[in-house]
């Protein structure tokens, strides 16, 4: 006799997930089987390690060997707006992989996981995350925007929020001006490169408040340092920032 077996909803669930997503890891080509994996397969996340801080306390720019000064040169000679800062992780390997995925991919179901690496990376800096009022992502230009499909910086920063229970802020800043990305450039043309190119749009969200600048990538700080400083004159109390990785 034979018995007819109807599909189960797990399967059409996974015949749905492999229409619309790879079938296959983007990193190792493992075949994408457990529940929940897209994109990257699970190994791939697991092997992914929070980097061991050293360096500087208030920008978080890492040393290169264990011993090291309290702040850094740059932060001694012109400390800023920003208060603090810290990266997850270092932009190589792995990490650097799913990162240029998640940006220029189009790949924005990333951001979920990478949100939640930084959660629990950067779980044990509490002076990182005591009395924070208001999660801000980087802003995009329009014209960058529509041209990537989503702020990459805004997709984090709100699963950050969800995350860890703060408010999210879209709209009290704003990128003005078109610039070329700060990845083409040198390092001595960032800073000129970010200049004015944001500004508030809502300064009584920002009156008195602590904020958190969420961003994908560190290099120089040009941007983080030109955002906090235009956050800071529309009256934020104090600018901390978080990003994935610092190259």
């Amino acid at each position: 006799m034979i018995v007819s077996r109807k599909p189960s909803f797990f399967s059409f669930f996974k015949l749905g997930e492999f229409l619309f997503f790879p079938s296959f890891c983007k990193l190792c080509a493992a075949f994408l089987d457990k529940p929940g994996e897209k994109v990257i397969c699970r190994t791939c996340w697991e092997e992914l390690r929070p980097a061991a801080f050293s360096g500087c306390l208030r920008c978080g720019r890492f040393y290169a060997g264990s011993e090291s000064p309290p702040l850094c040169p740059n932060c001694l000679a012109s400390p800023g707006y920003l208060t603090i800062h810290r990266s997850c992780g270092r932009y190589e390997g792995k990490l650097k992989d799913i990162i240029l995925l998640f940006k220029y991919k189009r790949m924005k179901i990333l951001g979920r996981d990478l949100a939640a690496f930084i959660h629990r990376g950067l779980d044990h800096e509490k002076d990182l995350w005591r009395g924070i009022d208001a999660v801000i992502p980087v802003p995009l230009h329009p014209r960058k925007k529509r041209e990537r499909g989503y702020n990459q910086a805004k997709v984090l920063a709100a699963e950050l929020a969800r995350l860890r229970g703060f408010k999210l802020l879209d709209g009290p800043l704003a990128k003005i001006r078109n610039t070329p990305s700060q990845a083409s450039l040198e390092a001595n043309k960032r800073q000129d490169n970010v200049r004015g190119v944001y500004r508030t749009v809502s300064e009584k969200d920002l009156k008195g408040k602590v904020v958190l600048l969420v961003d994908d990538v560190f290099t120089t700080g040009a941007t983080l340092g030109e955002c906090s400083r235009v956050l800071k004159r529309a009256g934020a109390k104090e600018i901390r920032a978080v990003t994935v990785a610092q190259a």
